[in-house]
């Protein structure tokens, strides 16, 4: 059975990585459509999930770019809105261990400028979950509007959030101002570790839990890199080991992660209210299975999800 439709609403990024020329004076890139809330999309769709994507989208090479790929992953971009202003572009250096570090060509971009209109024509009957996140609720002067509309959304669907902080472009007080906010309109929190040392320094993800679940959050997961998962439904925990595997890099790991969560808690129809029926079992089997996603994603370069019928590499009985 199809599992019922996920509607991601955020930024689609042209993230470009550097590459040797073997010229002391020339730096190649290679551009790959990215942008946290595009990948997530990316990756339901890839995963069998009806996935619509809600995004401003520009008519430049990048956005031309982020339109294929999107559409040749089987997103619905029905709802897509043809931005006249230009796409955002990220560049990523890697480290040895694949992390990336990003400098931001932002400014004025395509994905920020939401207004209530554009918002308002979109119709969420079918939908059972709006996932968003990342810069979109942060970026003036569409911040405010997409709010509004999780605020909205939220009387009919569930609403899942990953704060996906981009201290360079935006200082991590204006997320910590924010974030109570957030959880009182989310059903479903995921972070990562790194973010988690952004919004409360020095905290430990248990303390963090508590805190997001008083401010409304049900349920709260936290991304640990190689070790694993941390997931607390109001307040009850466990922790999922991550997958070994070869890393390419870590690009684009978190939000195939938060895909594979929502995947699975859709396809055990658990998503399209306040997750009422949701137990820990649940939740543990949902986060056993993003993790196999994250992994491959991470033995590939870039912000690459895998395909379903890919996960049989990792596949393990029981699973969706």
């Amino acid at each position: 059975m199809t599992p019922p439709r996920i509607t991601v609403l955020g930024e689609c990024v042209a993230d470009a990585f550097t590459e040797p020329t073997g010229t002391r004076n020339e730096l190649a890139l290679r551009v790959l459509p990215g942008g946290g809330p595009a990948n997530t999309a990316v990756s339901l769709a890839r995963l069998g999930t009806p996935a619509r994507f809600l995004a401003r989208l520009s008519d430049d090479v990048f956005g031309r770019l982020f339109r294929a790929h999107l559409e040749a992953s089987g997103v619905d971009l029905s709802y897509a809105v043809e931005a006249a202003e230009p796409s955002t572009l990220a560049v990523a250096e890697l480290d040895a261990q694949g992390q990336a570090a990003f400098s931001f060509h932002a400014q004025n971009t395509a994905d920020w400028q939401w207004t209530s209109g554009e918002l308002a024509e979109v119709d969420l009957s079918g939908t059972a979950c709006v996932h968003t996140g990342s810069l979109a609720l942060v970026r003036e002067p569409g911040a405010v509007v997409v709010e509004e509309f999780l605020a909205t959304a939220s009387r009919r669907t569930t609403i899942s959030i990953d704060p996906n902080v981009r201290p360079l472009l935006v200082h991590p007080d204006v997320y910590r101002a924010r974030l109570a906010h957030w959880c009182g309109l989310a059903d479903i929190l995921r972070l990562s570790e790194d973010d988690l040392e952004l919004l409360l320094p020095g905290t430990p993800p248990e303390q963090a839990c508590d805190t997001w679940h008083a401010a409304g959050a049900r349920l709260v997961v936290i991304t640990l890199g190689a070790d694993g998962a941390l997931a607390s439904l109001d307040g009850e925990r466990l922790r999922v080991p991550a997958v070994t595997t070869r890393v390419a890099d870590t690009v684009g790991a978190g939000d195939s992660f938060t895909a594979g969560l929502l995947h699975h808690l859709a396809a055990r129809g658990s998503l399209g209210g306040r997750l009422a029926d949701l137990g820990l079992d649940d939740v543990a089997e949902a986060c056993r299975f993003a993790t196999r996603v994250a992994a491959l994603t991470c033995s590939v370069t870039g912000p690459n999800p895998p395909w379903r019928d890919q996960l049989a590499l990792l596949a393990t009985a029981g699973d969706a």
